[in-house]
């Protein structure tokens, strides 16, 4: 090779390793500077941001009255429309059908308990409902929603709110858990027994700028002992729904409902054993209760902020401040439940919690809500 052409080579590879130091070195100049940058926003913006907040509170709540006072006016009338509530023989459920019954709408309730959805729809009738369709389904089947949601739209030709309240909670410690095989049934009822029917639903509600209305749980941002899959699974289904608001705009509206405790079927700790007996649990519920009010008067606050058209339905909405102790503070309020918890609390030294079988039923391995043969063809509550 001539001389010429190796001075050229070596001088070719020299600029090349003088522009990737360049690049090095601008590189790392740049992630020092956001380094540095971000390193200064977390000192600002968290107090500025608090400041700001303190100014425009009155301003916003003015503003939210206004909103309040006007979607009053404007509420939805829910005469002869159509309303889908899923785990409709909860106690939840089945008030808010009742309430949906006050206001002359036509019902489709869906549980897996058909038994007791017959009462509930001739009550149903008597409180005002037109008409009342009672249909048993297992919301963690995707091939079941879309059955009771077709079977709807077949019936009526429409759907305006879909309600999901099916829910399944626990009062443990997840080391106390001696079967991990319920794992995936807490989260299958919680978080898909919305997905499912929303998922389906979604395409007749946009055709009637319907609603969707969630039970959701406060528990999903202010977690509680004993309720670690109880609370992930709300959280989940409170994030998967304010996901899906940014997605459907103003097409379809979503109500998502964050209470306490309330006098539920989900406070009793029920489990379902394989055969689908049902067991409770030795232990009663020790922890402080939460301050969540009756059903009943929550199941009429949920369908007032669903007709009014409300983003969220809180009880009790002083609930909201632990949010700001949640973000700004989380150590303020970790004490504070150390403190109030300090006796109900603190983690057994050997599990207490032990299912007991139901009466005359032979020794079985509990699981929670295992699947259910097919459910029987539509039937109509005359």
């Amino acid at each position: 090779m001539p001389t010429a052409q190796l001075m050229l080579l070596m001088l070719a590879w020299i600029v090349g390793l003088e522009q990737e130091d360049k690049i090095v070195i601008s590189e790392t100049r740049t992630n020092q500077s956001m380094d540095l940058v971000g390193s200064i926003l977390n000192f600002v913006v968290p107090p500025a941001s608090m400041v700001m907040l303190a100014f425009a509170w009155p301003t916003l709540s003015f503003i939210h009255a206004l909103e309040w006072f006007f979607k009053t006016l404007n509420r939805d009338n829910m005469e002869n429309k159509v309303v889908l509530i899923t785990g409709a023989s909860s106690a939840i459920g089945e008030q808010l059908a009742y309430e949906y019954a006050r206001r002359k709408a036509n019902l489709v309730l869906v549980a897996r308990r058909e038994h007791r959805l017959w009462g509930i729809s001739d009550n149903a009738r008597l409180l005002g409902a037109k008409h009342v369709l009672v249909m048993a389904a297992d919301v963690v089947k995707e091939e079941e929603c879309r059955r009771f949601i077709y079977d709807t739209i077949n019936y009526f030709g429409h759907l305006h709110h879909l309600v999901n309240t099916a829910s399944l909670g626990h009062n443990f410690y997840l080391e106390e858990a001696t079967d991990p095989s319920v794992f995936p049934h807490m989260m299958d009822i919680n978080f898909w027994g919305n997905v499912y029917p929303t998922y389906v639903a979604l395409p007749f509600l946009r055709q009637t700028r319907g609603r969707i209305l969630v039970n959701a749980s406060m528990e999903s941002w202010l977690p509680m002992p004993k309720m670690s899959l109880f609370a992930a699974a709300k959280a989940a289904v409170i994030n998967f729904y304010e996901t899906l608001r940014l997605e459907v705009r103003d097409e379809v509206g979503i109500t998502i409902a964050t209470h306490g405790w309330v006098g539920d079927d989900i406070n009793r700790r029920n489990f379902m054993l394989e055969e689908g007996t049902e067991i409770h649990w030795k232990e009663e519920r020790d922890q402080v209760a939460t301050s969540g009010g009756h059903v009943e008067e929550l199941a009429k606050l949920m369908v007032a902020g669903a007709c009014r058209g409300d983003a969220y339905v809180k009880r009790p909405s002083w609930h909201d401040v632990f949010l700001l102790y949640r973000a700004f503070a989380p150590d303020v309020l970790n004490w504070t439940f150390r403190l109030l918890l300090s006796d109900h609390g603190a983690k057994p030294t050997a599990p207490r919690s032990q299912p007991i079988e139901a009466a005359g039923s032979p020794p079985r391995r509990a699981i929670a809500f295992s699947p259910a043969s097919p459910p029987p063809p539509q039937q109509i509550a005359k």
